[in-house]
Order: C-alpha cells, then sequence, then structure tokens
C-alpha cells in the first residue's frame, strides 16, 4: 500500500500548496483531468478570452452610436477557440510534466474515493497519507428535466470546445455562467435564448443590479423569464448536429442547434465518498472546515470549490496559502480571512461587487446610507455613451466605512478593486473621497462621485 506524507487530491488550487519549502516531503497528487482545474481549463481563463473576443465584436456592432462605420460578422468560432486553447492546453500539460518530473512528488491520474481514515483509492489501489489536502472542486448541478438524460446537452466544461459556432445556442439558467457564455455567443453571432426559472437575472446580486442586468440581456437576446423546460427531446434528421426540442413550462415550445445547462455547480464531495474518511459536510454537500481550513477528519484540510459555496478562484488561492503554511507550521498557523470576499461577472454589462446588498442590510435592519451615481453623468461615460450603468455605495451612517459597493457597466470588476483596497486599509467613504487626487476625466471618477454623494 503506498503511502505518502501528503496527498493533494485535486491538481487546480491545491497544486499550488506546493513550494521548495516541501522538498524534503514525499507528495502525491491525484488529478483525473487536466491540471490546473476549472479555472485554467474550462472556467475563468478561456471564458474571459472569449468574453474579450466577444466584446471587441459587439464594440464594432455598436459602432455607429460613436459615428463609426464599424460591423460585426459571425465570427471564425474556430480561430477564436484554437487561439485560446493553443495556449491554454500546453501549460496543462507543462504543469503535469513539470510535477511528474519531480523525485519527491507522484502523481496519480486517477479519482481519488475515500476509504477510510486519510486512505483513498485510486486507480484499484488504496493509498494513505499521513497528512491530506482535500481540493476536488465542483460540477455542473442538473435541473430535473424530463428527457435531459438522453440528450447531449453541453455544460461549462464542453461549451467552450464545440467544434462550430452554433446557429441558435439555448441556455437554462440565469446565474453568472449563463450570462457569460449569453453574452460570448450572441457577441459572437449566435441567436441566444436564456430559459430562467426567476423573475429577474442573477438571484443573489443587488435588486438595481439585477434589473439593469435583465433589462440589458432583454434587449439583446430572447429571454424566457419565470419558465423552466418541463421535457426535452434530440433529434437527427435535420443534418449536423440535430435539433433540440424543448417543451416549456409556459405551454409553449422551443427549437434550438445546442443546450447548455448553466444552473449552478454542486461539490464533488460526494464523489469522492469524503463520509467515508470521517469528512463531515453540510446540507448542501460542502466540506466543513474550521477558521484554519482543517476538516473534521484529523490530518485532513480542504480548500477551494468543494467547501465554499461562492465558489471563486481569488478565494481558492487564499485557502491554498493558508493550508500550505499551516501543514508547515502547526503550531503557528494562520486563519482564513472572508471578511472582504469580492465577485464579478465579466457579461455585459459587466458587474463588480462587494459586500451586502441593499436589500440584504434592509432585512437585517443594520442602519446605512446609500449613494449610486450612473456612467451617463460622468466625463467619461459621455465618452462611451454609457447609459445604463452606474456605481452604489452603501455606508455605516457612524463609523462613516463603506460596507458594501455594487458596480454595473463597463470595467466593473477592475473599478470595484479601488473600493475593496479602502474598505481593507479601513478609510472612511470621506478619507476615500477627499484624501486623494482622482484623474480626470477618467472612468474612476464614477466612484468619486459616488462616494462624494454618501
Amino acid at each position: 500500500m503506498p503511502h505518502h506524507d501528503l496527498l493533494i487530491l485535486g491538481g487546480g488550487s491545491g497544486n499550488s500548496v506546493i513550494g521548495a519549502e516541501h522538498d524534503h516531503w514525499d507528495i502525491a497528487i491525484a488529478e483525473p483531468w487536466a491540471f490546473g482545474g476549472t479555472c485554467m481549463n474550462r472556467g475563468c481563463i478561456p471564458s474571459k478570452m472569449l468574453v474579450y473576443a466577444a466584446d471587441v465584436s459587439l464594440a464594432a456592432r455598436h459602432g455607429s452610436v460613436l459615428g463609426l462605420r464599424t460591423t460585426s460578422e459571425r465570427a471564425d468560432w474556430v480561430a477564436i477557440r484554437d487561439r485560446i486553447f493553443g495556449r491554454i492546453d500546453p501549460i496543462a500539460e507543462a504543469g503535469l510534466a513539470y510535477r511528474e518530473s519531480l523525485d519527491n512528488v507522484t502523481v496519480y491520474r486517477d479519482a481519488a474515493r475515500f476509504t477510510g481514515e486519510r486512505t483513498v483509492l485510486l486507480g484499484g489501489t488504496e493509498v494513505t497519507a499521513d497528512k491530506i489536502v482535500l481540493a476536488i472542486g465542483a460540477r455542473t448541478s442538473l435541473p430535473p428535466i424530463h428527457g435531459l438524460a438522453t440528450v447531449p446537452f453541453r455544460t461549462s466544461d464542453d461549451i467552450m470546445r464545440i467544434d462550430s459556432l452554433p446557429e441558435h445556442l439555448v441556455i437554462v439558467g440565469g446565474g453568472f455562467i449563463a450570462l457569460e457564455m449569453a453574452h460570448i455567443f450572441d457577441g459572437l453571432g449566435c441567436k441566444v435564448t436564456i430559459v430562467h426559472r426567476g423573475d429577474l437575472l442573477l438571484r443573489g446580486a443587488d435588486a438595481q443590479v439585477r434589473q439593469c442586468l435583465t433589462e440589458a440581456y432583454g434587449r439583446r437576446m430572447d429571454l424566457r423569464l419565470q419558465t423552466t423546460i418541463s421535457f426535452v427531446e434530440h433529434s437527427t434528421d435535420s443534418g449536423d448536429g440535430g435539433v433540440f426540442h424543448l417543451t416549456l413550462s409556459d405551454g409553449t415550445t422551443l427549437t434550438g442547434d445546442e443546450l447548455l445547462i448553466a444552473t449552478g455547480r454542486t461539490p464533488n464531495g460526494d464523489l469522492a465518498e469524503v463520509n467515508h474518511g470521517g469528512i463531515v459536510t453540510d446540507a448542501q454537500g460542502y466540506v466543513i472546515t474550521d477558521s484554519r481550513l482543517r476538516t473534521t477528519a484529523d490530518g485532513v484540510w480542504a480548500l477551494g470549490d468543494v467547501t465554499n459555496p461562492v465558489q471563486l478562484k481569488h478565494t481558492a488561492n487564499a485557502e491554498a496559502k493558508v493550508v500550505a503554511h499551516n501543514l508547515l507550521h502547526p503550531t503557528n498557523p494562520r486563519q482564513i480571512n472572508r471578511q472582504f470576499i469580492p465577485h464579478a461577472v465579466f457579461g455585459h454589462p459587466q458587474v463588480g461587487s462587494i459586500g451586502p446588498t441593499e436589500q440584504e442590510l434592509l432585512s437585517s435592519d443594520r442602519p446605512f446610507l446609500v449613494a449610486t451615481r450612473d456612467y451617463a453623468s460622468t466625463a467619461y461615460g459621455w465618452a462611451m455613451e454609457e447609459t445604463t450603468g452606474f456605481a452604489k455605495v452603501l455606508a455605516d451612517p457612524e463609523t462613516r466605512l463603506l460596507i458594501g459597493a455594487h458596480i454595473v457597466g463597463p470595467q466593473a470588476p477592475t473599478l470595484i478593486q479601488q473600493l475593496i483596497q479602502g474598505m481593507v486599509a479601513g478609510q472612511t467613504v470621506d478619507e476615500m473621497a477627499y484624501n486623494q487626487l482622482w484623474i480626470h476625466p477618467a472612468m474612476p471618477e464614477l466612484l468619486e462621485q459616488a462616494l462624494l454623494a454618501i
């Protein structure tokens, strides 16, 4: 039975736990898929490369607003796809080759299943370790649609690698994956229909942001809100790829040549049968950890999407640093700081957000001040002819500290970072607004004006 000092399950953020300081350890990594994890291979990186292409295409489509004679034709999908994965795939392959080249690292190309305390089954072989790091991520959660199991639907795992650009893509879901994919494929020349059970897109976001997004997407594509799919079937009579036939809850029907399921993600702890290793999960299936990222099983740590419902790469990276330190320094451990967790949506318009929404503050009866500033009221907003976006800031009326902020519009994920920095530094909204010079007429004046309005 192979035994290691440290066994890491997952080659994404878990892979970054290993450093030169572990050179004297016997380490193993188990990764059944590509090294780099979801973010590198089928998430953040390829999707944002596609988003940028869609942004450029959409800008050309609307050049006439600025007096430009620009147009956007249907994209060369194969050229875009191959440019992206021609860069990404060699990185994943190089990451695997590097780990395999190390004398003190063993790589298992298998999915893990716990069979006992710090004991896992890897490709038919039981493997034990003194310490285990669980970083096995999450997967697409499938809705209860009759017929779905019998049709060749897509998920975020494979939609970005398809062979040709669809004529009509139907997307089920209204979260950030659905919004980003809808922007990508509409921007590159597809007809897109979103089928979403809610009345507004992006559940959990600020209500004003949700309203803005829903209206913006409704102007671009076919939105079927407060609607679900009752039945789906797939026929191949029409030729290449076939056609999806969907029966909707309102009694109407819909057809498309690609179907993307983007209705959320579920942690992979159940697939690894973590309960057999003494690892407890919550009601949603997320592995429970303490502030040091220890699980309920002795000698087992966990990080990333298998533990955290926010499922963000920047949180997983921060958690990996904490675990890496705590493995080496058990008597001087660090704790994860989740006080300020920003998140973003790279659709069109983009969203950047930090802290509670206005609705959450109202429901908790916490006093707050709120101010909103439109892009259209700033000089750079005029330059862009941006008429829909805004920044909302929320502050404590006594301490004058920023509680949260929500931006929807061009470069929102970049703009929000300046407010995050102020929050982490403990600056009041007055200090943020007055104690620096804001470049005129740059886009950050949007934030300055919102802070001044508080």
